[in-house]
């Protein structure tokens, strides 16, 4: 028996995708790439929804979250008998677990989306100017991230907000903190690469600053990276605000969040199974969008990968090699 192998055919024409040229294709918007891809573009619907829901969610459900009314006590979902506010049920006070599912939105995003921001400023900042000047400021940067990166973050968070007090602001803080390290070492490493380019040489050539280089010709460079390692930080940051909250030392009633609610119905889960699902469904959906935006992300801003978003289905699997086994 021998084993033949069909050569993959990338001369032929029949092998260029069908359509618009591959350079216009290419260098087609973002947003039109993004249409090419459903499980990308139903990820990021679901994570449009959730910030919309974020920003003006509670403002459409006004007090609802709040009211308490002990007749309706752990109202099962599914039910509009007592209105549609209701239709997630209810908690052991009576309160609409929608309702409580928006505001608890805007409280977890409030959390999740300052903390990603901050660690990515700082840690990119400072990993750009070290991996740009190299020497002993990037020692001293890469050290000072090792120090962090040694502790677990969420065990970190946990000894720092249960010596001071459990509040937004300082959940904020000790989570943008242990998530510096992570924008450091890829804003270093990228900029320490492209700081020998024969672009970077030709505008010190010109008398171009330091910081003008970096601003100008490395930061953008860095841009696309830093955004797709930003959208997966942003996933573990709210996972990790959900944990505390889950421990009893992150947002602290009369706030809400998506991990608290979870926390306070671990204790009906054989008779009100709704109180901790809804809030852990919606932690579950908003991760893994997040995640697949990331995968699409990475893959759109690489020059590299970009054709791979452009080619139709049907021509991808006429560029895949055949092997055919001949007895």
């Amino acid at each position: 028996m021998s084993l033949a192998f069909d050569a993959p055919k990338t001369s032929e024409p029949e092998e260029v995708p069908a359509g618009k040229p591959a350079s216009r294709t290419s260098s087609a918007p973002l947003w039109r790439l993004l249409l090419r891809d459903r499980v990308a573009t139903v990820a990021a619907g679901i994570l449009v929804l959730v910030f919309l829901t974020a920003i003006f969610g509670p403002m459409l459900v006004g007090d609802a979250a709040t009211d308490q009314d002990l007749s309706r006590s752990n109202l099962p979902p599914f039910t509009l008998d007592t209105g549609w506010m209701n239709v997630l049920g209810t908690d052991p006070l009576g309160r609409s677990m929608l309702a409580r599912l928006i505001v608890a939105c805007q409280t977890t995003l409030s959390v999740a989306i300052p903390a990603v921001i901050l660690s990515a400023i700082v840690g990119s900042i400072i990993g750009m100017w070290a991996g740009y000047h190299r020497g002993w400021r990037e020692t001293t940067a890469m050290r000072v991230a090792d120090v962090i990166m040694s502790f677990p973050s969420l065990l970190m968070a946990v000894v720092v907000l249960y010596v001071f007090s459990p509040s937004a602001a300082n959940i904020v803080l000790i989570l943008a903190i242990t998530r510096i390290p992570i924008y450091l070492r890829t804003a270093r490493a990228e900029s320490a690469e492209l700081q020998s380019r024969l672009f970077v040489d030709a505008a010190r050539t010109f008398g171009a600053s330091s910081g003008a280089v970096i601003r100008r010709h490395v930061a953008p460079i860095l841009l696309p990276t830093l955004l797709t390692v930003a959208t997966l930080d942003f996933c573990f940051v709210m996972l990790a605000e959900s944990s505390l909250s889950f421990l009893g030392i992150g947002i602290q009633p009369p706030d809400v969040s998506w991990g608290l609610m979870v926390a306070q119905g671990r204790t009906y889960l054989q008779t009100a199974w709704w109180l901790s699902f809804f809030p852990g469904l919606a932690i579950v959906i908003t991760t893994v969008s997040a995640t697949v935006l990331a995968a699409w992300a990475r893959i759109a801003t690489d020059p590299a990968q970009r054709w791979r978003l452009t080619v139709p289905r049907s021509a991808k699997s006429r560029l895949v090699p055949v092997r055919k086994v001949v007895s």
